[in-house]
């Protein structure tokens, strides 16, 4: 597949085409639309962790409502991170490997020092809780760029391997446990399974996203930027027909249920919770069978974006035009909802209220955040798209 893309490309010498550009810089935008519409979906995840104080089981698969909600935004992480990958190749063309790596290691670091600073404010609104830090989905992509300011220095086929053997070979690696490993335990905590690591006796840090295998979705977006330089119409099918393949490929190695995924699929009572066991895969680390049921979709999703337009295209095209600038604020503005609606509900101001609303009510808050979102991501798209210094690239 590696060498017939290759081969694909070089036959067609393609400028950029007008139908995929959005905007004077040449955005395109199909990939806007498809990373606005998991950002959007990522702050329903997140209205969810601040206003449902209840210790309930999102993955209950005998709570259909309360699952589709949280499995919907399985789609966020592993799609961000696969379009992080494809629009390092974007930005590379026309530029020299030595450049592209060296933007690629800075906005790595960037994005790690901004997770364990100014998001983790967004987090619990405590300037005295940066001695428990969480390395969560802004550490892994600015984790998994520095690693891919590496790579690319590669040829192609070597980053494909790198990419297949990191996402189909990882969960052979769930046999190692980091209780297992004394003192090396921390280090495995950092490259496969999430957990606790101390930095000495006074700083700890929550690992939610491992190394493995994130670096090889954001390899695996990488390798796939070739297939942007495609004709439209060869693009549209090679996009749409490797999603489906994987697609399908989830459905078949998700029923035989021997590998893929450490929690295999059980026969439940009716027909919508087994449905919901089959769907329920593991997101951390993600399995195997989670990155297929995922972007898989995204892919074929990529592929129709294409002849999308709109209104509503035009509102997650904005979302997805500043995906940094949005996913800062987004949380400020959802824990600032969560503290005026614990005021209004108790009378207490607290930085953290325990907020407990309905499933509905969840749904209201998260439309209430994308309204009051949309004009300030507008604005900010406004000025990056105007904006002509070097740092607008890493914002």
């Amino acid at each position: 597949m590696a060498r017939r893309l290759q081969e694909s490309v070089a036959r067609v010498a393609v400028p950029r085409s007008t139908s995929l550009a959005l905007g004077a810089k040449g955005r395109i935008a199909s990939i806007d639309i498809l990373r606005g519409l998991v950002m959007a979906l990522m702050a329903l995840d997140h209205t969810r962790d601040f206003f449902s104080a209840a210790g309930f089981n999102p993955r209950d698969v005998t709570e259909p409502a309360l699952f589709l909600t949280r499995w919907v935004t399985h789609f966020c992480a592993p799609t961000f991170i696969l379009l992080a990958g494809l629009s390092a190749f974007l930005y590379g063309r026309g530029r020299s490997v030595a450049k592209t790596s060296r933007f690629l290691l800075i906005r790595g670091l960037w994005l790690i020092v901004i997770e364990f600073t100014i998001v983790r404010l967004a987090w619990t609104f405590d300037l005295g809780s940066f001695h428990e830090l969480t390395a969560g989905v802004l550490w892994v992509t600015g984790a998994s760029m520095v690693v891919l300011a590496a790579l690319i220095w590669l040829p192609n086929w070597v980053i494909a391997v790198v990419a297949l053997v990191m996402i189909a070979g990882h969960n052979l690696l769930d046999v190692v446990r980091a209780e297992d490993l004394g003192e090396g335990a921390s280090v495995w905590h950092v490259l496969h399974q999430p957990g606790l690591v101390h930095l000495g006796d006074r700083v700890s840090v929550v690992v939610l996203y491992p190394l493995v295998p994130w670096i090889g979705v954001m390899a695996a977006g990488y390798w796939l930027g070739p297939a942007m330089q495609l004709e439209p119409e060869a693009r549209r099918r090679l996009l749409f027909r490797l999603g489906a393949a994987l697609t399908l490929g989830f459905v078949l190695l998700r029923a035989i249920n021997l590998y893929g995924d450490p929690a295999p699929w059980a026969v439940q009572e009716t027909w919508l919770p087994t449905l919901l066991s089959f769907l329920n895969c593991e997101k951390y680390p993600p399995s195997l069978l989670y990155l297929m049921m995922t972007l898989g979709p995204a892919l074929m999703l990529l592929a129709v974006f294409e002849h999308v337009r709109g209104s509503f295209a035009r509102v997650l095209a904005t979302f997805g035009q500043v995906p940094f600038f949005y996913y800062v604020v987004h949380i400020y503005l959802i824990h600032a909802l969560a503290v005026a609606a614990g005021l209004a509900m108790t009378g207490a101001l607290t930085s953290n209220p325990a907020i407990d609303v309905s499933l509905a009510g969840v749904y209201l808050v998260w439309l209430l955040a994308l309204v009051l979102l949309y004009p300030i991501c507008r604005w900010f798209a406004g000025l990056k798209e105007r904006g002509a210094g070097w740092w607008w690239s890493y914002m």
